[in-house]
């Protein structure tokens, strides 16, 4: 079993900067893929990025070149880093720990962009 715990996330105003944080703890192999997928109300979930324990990344069209994804695998931690925030980045922001064909998710931390 893994678990996932997230920090940060908050409110800001648009152009501003939040970084978020997952720690992961259990059964955790070497090889895997760390994540962030966000849903804003009455919309569907989207797969922000994403980072392999290879270091490996992908990133939604809808946040390149603004949010850093990025791994400390000995510490079993990822950050995302959101920078130039807009409204539309306004969601609950979740992160996920994939390893031999199993998705774990984490509870979620609300951002939010408001002026």
């Amino acid at each position: 079993q893994v678990q996932l715990v997230e920090s940060g996330g908050g409110s800001v105003q648009p152009g501003g900067s939040l970084g978020l944080s997952c720690a992961a703890s259990g059964s955790i192999f070497s090889i895997n893929v760390m994540g962030w997928y966000r849903q804003a109300p009455g919309k569907l979930r989207e797969l922000v990025a994403t980072i392999s324990s290879g270091g490996t990344t992908y990133y939604a069209d809808s946040v390149k070149g603004r949010f850093a994804i990025s791994r400390d695998n000995a510490k079993n931690t990822m950050y995302l880093q959101m920078n130039s925030l807009k409204p539309e980045d306004t969601a609950v922001y979740s992160c996920i720990l994939t390893q031999r064909l199993h998705t774990y998710w984490g509870q979620g931390t609300q951002v939010t962009v408001s002026s």
